[in-house]
């Protein structure tokens, strides 16, 4: 059985958010808005992703 993978797309813009917010963003290599990365689901990135879903988008595939 394949590894589940998500779909993370940066929606809004890190202009305003806490500095450890922008960190977040860039270390999940969105750095541009509509930028769109795929990972390997496991609890680091859904981590990552939790504290800044206010800004993305995220979709299981």
């Amino acid at each position: 059985m394949a590894d589940k993978k998500i779909r993370v797309t940066l929606v809004k813009s890190t202009i305003g958010s806490i500095p450890k917010h922008k960190a977040t963003v860039e270390a999940l290599g969105l750095r541009k808005l509509g930028k769109t990365v795929e990972f390997v689901d496991n609890d680091a990135i859904r981590g990552m992703v939790r504290q800044v879903s206010h800004l993305v988008k995220v979709e299981e595939i």
